[in-house]
């Protein structure tokens, strides 16, 4: 419950908060860009449920189906211009906070993953979906790139969602949200 109250408390707040943001964010892509404004996906979520997680659209109308796909890469050409803006400052992930107040995500967690990566997991991997996923966490703020021949940053980022739940207190996520205002490594490998 104290979570729930936590994750309920942020995330109006927040929303409140950047709500001119949002509605700039909203009126830069709809004027730069054909398509929607709100960009939705289905991933797995608490248990492997899925649910579809809503972001601004940062990227050209239908990328899923060009080029990479689901996989995007530095200097990728299906992003837009002011979606590259609202990445880097990962203003895209506000919307992320209607998926909180919903109850389908948490302010920190394991980003939540395409239902098509869980079917992979081994049984360790899948403590991953032991928790509800967040907007940030511990893999984020770690920056977890550190791509080694032996270890994927897939592997990495797992190493560190699997920390942060085996580690959880209420003042590690005070800890991990401070990290996330302050500045973190962002991954570009991130979908």
């Amino acid at each position: 419950m104290i979570r729930r109250a936590f994750d309920v408390a942020v995330a109006g707040s927040v929303l409140v908060l950047t709500a001119p943001l949002l509605t700039a964010a909203a009126v830069a892509i709809k004027l730069t860009s054909r398509g929607p404004v709100l960009y939705r996906q289905t991933r797995a979520g608490l248990h492997g449920h899925r649910f579809e997680v809503v972001k601004l659209r940062t990227m050209v109308k239908g990328a899923e189906f060009i080029g990479a796909g689901m996989a995007v890469e530095e200097g990728d050409a299906r992003i837009t211009r002011v979606g590259a803006l609202l990445r880097r400052t990962s203003i895209d992930e506000l919307p992320n906070l209607w998926n909180v107040l919903r109850g389908e995500m948490s302010v920190i967690g394991p980003r939540p993953t395409l239902p098509e990566q869980i079917e992979a997991y081994d049984e360790r991997q899948r403590r991953r979906l032991e928790v509800k996923p967040g907007i940030t966490g511990w893999a984020q703020v770690n920056g977890w790139r550190g791509e080694t021949p032996e270890v994927s940053w897939m592997e990495n980022r797992i190493r560190f969602d699997l920390e942060y739940i085996r580690r959880w207190t209420l003042l590690w996520d005070l800890k991990i949200i401070l990290l996330t205002v302050v500045g973190r490594k962002k991954n570009q490998n991130a979908y």
